[in-house]
């Protein structure tokens, strides 16, 4: 799970259920928020749907280390979105990866 430096990159692979797509994106979209902006380890959440079938949801995942993973799954945000998306997740798979290359620009 963990790479050289420490960190934990991952895909998570989730099936929404289509009747409540519109509100699993709004768990998703304020637990990602609140993640990103809360815990210093949480180097990057990034969501995207398929165009043609959004309830196929994908998540990049990159955490500073093991231990930024663990406290992150204990948060408050992270808990209320666990408990309050339970029922509507169909199908999930955590892929772990190895990164190639990730980039971003810093002044958007």
């Amino acid at each position: 799970m963990e790479q050289q430096d420490g960190r934990i990159v991952r895909i998570a692979e989730l099936e929404i259920d289509p009747a409540q797509l519109v509100e699993y994106r709004r768990f998703l979209a304020e637990e990602i928020e609140a993640s990103v902006a809360q815990e210093p380890g949480v180097l990057m959440l990034h969501a995207v749907s398929e165009r043609d079938r959004p309830e196929q949801i994908r998540i990049l995942e990159v955490y500073a280390d093991r231990e930024a993973y663990e406290a992150h799954i204990r948060t408050p945000h992270f808990l209320t979105y666990k408990e309050g998306t339970a029922a509507m997740v169909k199908a999930l798979r955590l892929i772990d990866v190895d990164p190639i290359a990730l980039f971003a620009k810093t002044n958007t």
